[in-house]
């Protein structure tokens, strides 16, 4: 089956925006997507770090669909290859994922504020029924625009919007992007987003992927995965990712491979001095 094809109109507004939506995209993989979701949080111990979700805490396993042979090959799935390759290039990045049961409010933050040399973006799979007021992603467009007054401004205070704006997070002028299972959201990391009265059990996993870095900024990626030690892995990916990858997965996977040998000692490292593995 050939890719998708996104549109001129679709690559213009993730430009202008920072976010795209695809309702029921993945309608039709759903019920093996959850199914597949519960067996490796399940094997996990059902929650963060080996221990049961409670509900209060959100709960966080890197990576992710890398623990599963079927969520591994949503990577070659010719949809989510499609939106991929469209935004980022046919030589994409695969980075690491994340899978997660979060718990109440999450407050306005960037996944990250690169200055345009490289896109980073996000895949996210929201596995419940989630609207405004129950805990759905809220984004403010624009909001990527690195060297943007506006979106700069954003970055600069809306970690404080009470106390700069008189604006609790939920009242902070945005786009509530309501989903049912089988729904996908993509975002540019940069893009301010929230979600806001959802409960402790919302299970949702992202897929993170990025542009090929060039080999003279190759050291920027090896930085860039220096953040992976927080969650006490000694590589990238998980062995099922690699081992069950074709030829058009091990494209997006040769160049972190190539590049996080120095994982294990940062991991080691950070055992030593956190006392649980990042939540995220």
């Amino acid at each position: 089956m050939s890719d998708l094809k996104l549109t001129e109109q679709q690559l213009t507004q993730f430009k202008t925006f920072g976010f795209l939506a695809f309702p029921g995209l993945l309608k039709d993989r759903i019920d093996d997507i959850l199914r597949e979701f519960e067996s490796v949080v399940t094997q996990y111990g059902g929650g963060h770090d080996g221990k049961p979700h409670d509900g209060k805490r959100r709960s966080c396993i890197v990576p992710f669909i890398d623990r599963s042979e079927y969520l591994s090959s949503l990577l070659d799935d010719s949809r989510i290859h499609g939106i991929a390759a469209g935004l980022l290039g046919e030589d994409f990045n695969y980075m690491p994922s994340d899978g997660n049961y979060y718990a109440g409010d999450t407050g306005w933050h960037s996944d990250g504020w690169n200055p345009g040399q490289t896109l980073h973006i996000k895949i996210a799979f929201y596995l419940d029924p989630l609207g405004r007021d129950s805990g759905c992603l809220r984004v403010i467009p624009g909001s990527h625009r690195t060297g943007d007054g506006f979106a700069q401004a954003l970055n600069n205070e809306i970690y404080k919007c009470e106390e700069n704006w008189g604006l609790h997070g939920r009242d902070v002028p945005a786009v509530a992007l309501e989903t049912k299972p089988g729904d996908i959201l993509v975002f540019n990391h940069n893009t301010k987003h929230a979600a806001f009265g959802g409960s402790g059990w919302r299970r949702m996993f992202t897929m993170n992927l990025c542009q090929r870095y060039p080999e003279a900024r190759i050291q920027e990626l090896r930085d860039y995965l220096n953040g992976v030690s927080r969650f006490w892995v000694e590589r990238a990916y998980g062995d099922i990712m690699m081992n069950t990858a074709g030829p058009q997965r091990k494209r997006h996977l040769e160049q972190v491979m190539a590049n996080d040998g120095h994982i294990a000692e940062l991991s080691r490292k950070a055992r030593a001095s956190m006392t649980e593995r990042s939540r995220g």
